[in-house]
């Protein structure tokens, strides 16, 4: 079983950072992707950011050059660091990873239970 637990989330001024972290725990071989994912109320889930299992990164457009995707392996660790807060990015924001059980298994993806962040104008 695998799980993905997210912290960081919080209540921040426009302008503001927050720094998210989600870690994957479990019976786990190995992480390709790992990406986050936000959803505002009634939106639908978007993806935010993406980081591949070598090293290439993907952005939405919304928060590109203010958002940055970052992973520890060592810790089965990713990140996001949010700067220049917006209230448009009001959400909650999903962690999804997919991981490998074992060498011959193939790739589940995960998400975590989500970390709400609310940015007041």
């Amino acid at each position: 079983q695998v799980q993905l637990v997210e912290s960081g989330g919080g209540l921040v001024q426009a302008g503001g950072s927050l720094r998210l972290s989600c870690t994957a725990s479990g019976s786990i071989f190995r992480i390709n992707a790992m990406a986050w994912y936000r959803q505002a109320p009634g939106k639908q889930r978007e993806l935010v950011a993406l980081l591949s299992s070598g090293g290439s990164t993907n952005y939405a457009d919304s928060v590109k050059g203010r958002f940055t995707i970052s992973r520890d392996n060592a810790k089965n660790t990713v990140y996001l660091q949010m700067n220049s807060l917006k209230p448009e990015d009001t959400a909650i924001y999903y962690c999804n990873a997919g991981i490998m059980a074992s060498v011959v298994a193939g790739t589940n993806y995960y998400w975590g239970q989500g970390t709400k962040v609310t940015v007041s104008s």
